[in-house]
C-alpha cells in the first residue's frame, strides 16, 4: 500500500518551521510512499533540498485538487476560508478546546467529508504525546521574556521578533541587553517537569537566573497563587486539558507585586481552559508583548519558529516514525486513531 503525503506551505508570515525535514521525507520515499512539497520560499529548508532527495514540487494551492486520499501535512492553522475540506489534514488546528472560530473550521470538514488529525492529540498507549515542540516553546518563551526583562530596565520598547540562525545568536542578544541592566530577575516556571518547562529552565540555568520550579504537586490546591507575583518573571508551560481555577487573576495582581513579565507559552487566550484569564488575544511578532495589569505579557503562538531549524529537526525526528506507521497501517494505528477520535467527537 502506497500513501501520498503533501507537505503544504505555512500561512503565517513568521512561520518558517516544517513538520517534515528533507532527510525524514526520504525515509517515506525509500519505503515506496510519495511525498509532494508545495513550493514555499519561507520554509527553513529550501525547495531544492526536497527535490534533490526525490520529492515532487507542486505549485501553491494545488493540493486542493489532489487526490482526496492524500494526507495534507502542515503545522499551523489553515487560513480562514469557506471552501470545503475534502482531504485528510494533519496540523495543529486549535479548535477542540472551545476556541473562537472552531465551529466554522469543523463545518468545512463536515461539508467536504474530510478528516482532521490534530498533532496535539497524537498520543501513545501511555497517553503521552508522541511529538511536540514543547521544549522549544518553553526555551524561546523564557529567552524572550528574560531578554525583555533586561531590556525594560533601560526604558526601551521591545523590537519585533525575528528568527535566529542558531541558539548562540539568540544568547548573544540576551547577553548584550543584560550588560545594560542593573538587576537580575527571579523567575517561576509552572509546568516545570514537562518538556516545555525543561526548555524554559535550560535558558534560566544558562544565565544563572534564580528559578522556582512548580508542577502538579505545587498547584493541585488550586489558584490563584499569590506566590507568583513575588517573582519578576512567570513562565506558564502547562497544557490544560480540564478547567481549573486560574493561576493568576486581575484582582490578585492589583497590589504588592514584583511581577513584570509573563511568558504564556501555552498561549490559549480564547479557550475556556485558559489559566491566565487576564488577556484575550495572542500577540504578534511585530508586537510580542501586550500590557495588562501593569505588566507585560508574551503570548505568541509559534515561538519555536524563532529557532526554525533546530525545532523542525527535533519535531520531524519525533514524528517520522508515526507518519511511517500511518502510511503502512492506515488510520487504525492507535496513535492516529486517538487523534481522529477527537475530531469525530467534535464533528458530530
Amino acid at each position: 500500500m502506497s500513501a501520498t503525503f503533501i507537505l503544504r506551505k505555512e500561512f503565517k508570515n513568521s512561520e518558517r518551521r516544517t513538520p517534515l525535514t528533507p532527510s525524514d521525507a526520504k525515509k517515506l520515499l525509500d519505503l515506496g510512499h510519495k511525498v509532494k512539497v508545495e513550493a514555499c520560499s519561507d520554509r527553513i529548508f529550501k525547495n531544492k533540498e526536497y527535490i534533490d532527495i526525490g520529492c515532487e514540487l507542486i505549485e501553491e494551492k494545488s493540493w486542493i485538487n489532489e487526490d482526496k486520499e492524500s494526507f495534507i501535512l502542515g503545522l499551523k492553522e489553515l487560513p480562514v476560508d469557506d471552501f470545503s475540506l475534502e482531504h485528510r489534514h494533519i496540523y495543529f488546528a486549535h479548535i477542540y478546546k472551545g476556541q473562537s472560530g472552531a465551529k466554522e473550521v469543523i463545518k468545512r470538514y463536515t461539508s467536504g467529508g474530510g478528516k482532521h488529525f490534530d498533532l496535539e492529540y497524537l498520543v501513545g498507549k501511555d497517553g503521552r504525546r508522541v511529538a511536540a515542540f514543547g521544549k522549544w516553546a518553553g526555551f524561546i518563551g523564557a529567552a524572550i521574556s528574560l531578554d525583555r526583562f533586561y531590556q525594560k530596565q533601560s526604558g526601551q520598547n521591545y523590537l519585533e521578533l525575528k528568527s535566529f540562525e542558531n541558539i548562540e545568536e539568540l544568547y548573544s542578544q540576551i547577553t548584550k541587553h543584560r550588560k545594560d541592566a542593573g538587576q537580575e530577575p527571579k523567575a517561576i516556571v509552572i509546568g516545570a517537569l514537562g518538556r516545555c518547562g525543561s526548555g524554559a529552565k535550560e535558558v534560566f540555568d544558562h544565565f544563572g537566573v534564580e528559578t522556582t520550579s512548580w508542577d502538579y504537586e505545587e498547584t493541585k490546591r488550586g489558584g490563584p497563587f499569590p506566590e507568583i507575583k513575588m517573582h519578576d518573571i512567570f513562565i506558564n508551560c502547562v497544557l490544560m486539558t480540564t478547567k481549573i481555577p486560574p493561576f493568576v487573576s486581575r484582582e490578585m495582581l492589583q497590589t504588592n507585586k514584583k511581577l513584570s513579565i509573563i511568558g504564556d507559552v501555552s498561549c490559549d487566550p480564547t479557550s475556556d481552559l485558559n489559566p491566565i484569564p487576564i488577556y484575550d488575544h495572542i500577540t504578534s511578532w511585530k508586537e510580542p508583548f501586550l500590557k495588562t495589569c501593569d505588566l507585560e505579557l508574551l503570548a505568541v503562538d509559534n515561538l519555536p519558529s524563532l529557532l526554525p531549524r533546530e525545532s523542525s529537526i527535533d519535531f520531524s525526528s519525533q514524528l517520522i516514525e508515526h507518519l511511517i506507521n500511518l502510511a503502512n497501517e492506515g488510520e487504525e494505528n492507535h496513535v492516529w486513531k486517538a487523534s481522529l477520535d477527537i475530531f469525530k467527537k467534535h464533528s458530530l
